[in-house]
């Protein structure tokens, strides 16, 4: 672990976040999400969809780009599909209406689809399959970042692309469910972000500059910046590349499509507000498979794929949702493990937010060095 790190039980750290978004203006509902969605995301080790982004959330709320408390317009309701705005409300409220609207449906009909158009950051698409699987649901999700434009098409230099993320969760009786969840970019933008703080460095590759050459260097994404300044997206001449050469360039624009043109978001746009489109499918395997073969072939099946043998390093196959399953409980147990330039951006958050002087030196003091 870097020696500029920080650790601080997650408890404590979600705390704190709630109550930087209460005193932002907040409701101590929203509060409550935000905080516990952000630091769910640190513990699964998705540490650029974590507290990380504290300090953005709050400075586009005083900027008016994200409204708080906002509950969802219905544009579209029949039995199996709806249509959502979420007016620019944080992602962490207007998400979990969206998709409790999908399982309410799905359980009625078996099948559901629902598009919701301008959120905020979603934050960690993963929660949102959770919360199918633990109603018993497959989901399958398509999300974009409507004027967000960050990826670059395999076989180009210029960013076309959100970070477009893809999701699908399958819930499996007696065990986690499996739980795939990954931008179709070779990086999400918050990793960069994360790696510009001191963070885990992102691959050597995943960004690509003007003249064609891969790269890590942050700089070409956000510009020249300092250490504890705002990024600005805007400014550099680099894009990240897409994950899997044409491939996953391919997933992304289906993700453009699906989650930003059919939600209503808009697919990304130079100039425009950011905004995330996620459009959502819901099975109920229930209704499906009435002869109960679902969750038995698929236990049999991932006992047959754990048992291939691992290639070096690896000492064991994992499936989708186990590196975050076993992270989460390491995370509990040890604390959450944040870049000194995260932690002292939380602190300028609350400070942003109006918590006082007397409020940072106490929540300081919970923060410690590794291993201390």
């Amino acid at each position: 672990m870097k020696p500029d790190t920080v650790v601080i039980a997650s408890a404590k750290l979600q705390r704190a976040v709630t109550e930087i978004f209460a005193k932002a203006g907040c409701s101590t509902g929203e509060s409550e999400r935000i905080g516990h969605y952000l630091v769910s995301a640190n513990l699964a080790g998705h540490d650029s969809h974590g507290v990380a982004r504290v300090i953005r959330y709050v400075q586009l709320m005083r900027e008016n780009q994200v409204v708080p408390d906002q509950t969802v317009d219905v544009l579209v309701d029949t039995p199996v599909i709806a249509v959502v705005d979420g007016k620019y409300g944080f992602g962490q409220t207007v998400a979990p209406q969206a998709v409790q609207i999908g399982i309410d449906k799905c359980k009625r009909m078996g099948l559901s689809a629902v598009g919701l158009r301008n959120a905020g950051h979603v934050g960690r698409v993963g929660d949102w399959a959770d919360m199918a699987a633990q109603a018993g649901l497959i989901s399958i999700h398509f999300v974009n970042a409507a004027g967000s434009i960050l990826v670059a098409p395999f076989g180009s230099t210029d960013r076309r692309f959100s970070t477009a993320p893809y999701c699908v969760g399958v819930p499996i009786p007696g065990r986690e469910p499996l739980l795939l969840d990954f931008a179709t970019a070779f990086v999400a933008e918050g990793k960069v972000f994360v790696a510009s703080q001191g963070g885990k460095p992102i691959p050597s590759d995943a960004l690509i500059g003007p003249d064609g050459e891969p790269s890590d260097d942050a700089r070409l994404l956000y510009g020249d910046y300092i250490a504890t300044g705002k990024r600005d997206i805007a400014s550099g001449k680099g894009a990240i590349r897409a994950f899997g050469d044409h491939k996953g360039s391919g997933l992304a624009m289906i993700c453009e499509v699906l989650g930003g043109a059919l939600s209503g978001t808009g697919c990304t746009t130079p100039g425009r507000r950011i905004a995330n489109g996620m459009f959502s499918l819901y099975v109920d395997p229930a209704q499906v498979d009435p002869d109960g073969m679902f969750s038995g072939d698929v236990l049999r099946f991932i006992a047959f794929v754990k048992e291939a043998k691992p290639a070096p390093p690896a000492t064991e196959t994992l499936v989708p949702g186990e590196p975050e399953s076993r992270m989460q409980a390491q995370r509990l147990r040890d604390g959450v493990p944040l870049p000194a330039e995260t932690w002292r951006s939380l602190l300028d958050a609350a400070r942003l937010a109006g918590l006082s002087a007397q409020w940072i030196e106490e929540t300081s003091a919970h923060a410690r060095l590794p291993h201390a």
